[in-house]
């Protein structure tokens, strides 16, 4: 199977434990739990059975050392993940508000995420990929943006492929040169997966299904619009096909659409048709949410095919 690679942070996250609890005050937390979004998505694409690498950096501490055994435990390539003494891992404090909607508190940027780069390991593993997958939240300094930019380079130029989730965190969208960033990513992307409103920041329509279009316009083989528990949309030039989600109890929704994208990538450069990539994808989504903790949910590929064969039919489990 193809070779899936993804550059950028490795975190810890440490939860609030209660909806509406605020970091103004003291209160009760939960974690650490292994994160970043990078992360995430190659551990997903590696439970699925996809061949699938990180470039990225940690530092020589337990957060560090719990997110690579996490990686090695779930079958990713954990080869260009350097450790560097002396940097801490970096992390991410969350907060849950009533409306649903999250708050977050990071160190990344000063951490050792912001000290990845494309060294021998990192070289060795782009040799042998066929897909670059590019996370907007990796793009928070020039320095990893420009591994990031190699990396599309280095698979581009063995006509490889690249997908793109802008994944765009309102804290970090005016960093400088994110926005630029974002434009040269898109113009190197053959799958596109925004999720909702993200569309809208790269194209000119007003309507769904036109912005689509006008990425297709651009060179963009197939756009996916994530629409959480609602599922998803895919377009290309043969059409529109919708995938309904799945009814879970939510308990956690962080990472779910770094699953989606995982499980639909893997699936799109096996050459499955889009409904069944769409289907897996949105079940890896549902399984997601249903634990505490960005990686707690990620299956393997005989349990989200079988979450799905439940779901679907209505039989018990």
């Amino acid at each position: 199977m193809k070779k899936l690679v993804c550059a950028g942070e490795i975190l810890v996250e440490i939860m609030a434990e209660r909806i509406g609890q605020s970091f103004r005050a003291a209160g009760p937390l939960v974690g650490p739990f292994p994160s970043g979004a990078p992360a995430i998505f190659i551990d997903q694409a590696a439970r699925l059975g996809q061949p699938a690498g990180l470039i990225a950096a940690v530092g020589d501490d337990d957060f560090g050392h719990l997110n690579i055994e996490r990686l090695r435990a779930d079958g990713a390539d954990i080869s260009a993940i350097t450790v560097h003494r002396g940097a801490a891992t970096g992390t991410a404090f969350v907060t849950y508000e009533t409306d649903g909607s999250r708050h977050f508190v990071y160190n990344i940027k000063q951490s050792a995420a912001g000290l990845i780069e494309i060294g021998a390991e990192a070289r060795a593993l782009l040799s042998g990929a066929d897909h670059f997958h590019v996370m907007g939240t990796s793009l928070f300094s020039p320095e990893v943006i420009e591994v990031v930019r190699d990396g599309i380079e280095a698979v581009k130029t063995r006509a490889g492929t690249v997908s793109f989730d802008p994944n765009i965190r309102k804290e970090m969208l005016d960093l400088p040169g994110m926005r630029d960033a974002l434009h040269f990513v898109l113009s190197k992307t053959d799958v596109f997966l925004p999720s909702g409103p993200e569309l809208f920041t790269f194209a000119e329509a007003t309507d769904e299904e036109s912005a689509a279009r006008e990425m297709l316009d651009r060179g963009i083989s197939a756009v996916v619009v994530k629409k959480g528990a609602q599922g998803a949309v895919h377009y290309d030039r043969s059409g529109r096909i919708a995938s309904p989600g799945f009814v879970v109890e939510e308990i956690d929704p962080t990472g779910a659409g770094d699953c989606f994208a995982a499980a639909f990538v893997s699936f799109w450069l096996r050459g499955e048709a889009p409904k069944r990539a769409l289907e897996i994808a949105n079940g890896c989504g549902a399984l997601a949410v249903t634990k505490k903790g960005p990686m707690e949910g990620i299956a393997s590929l005989a349990t989200v095919e079988a979450f799905v064969a439940t779901a679907r039919t209505g039989a018990p489990a």
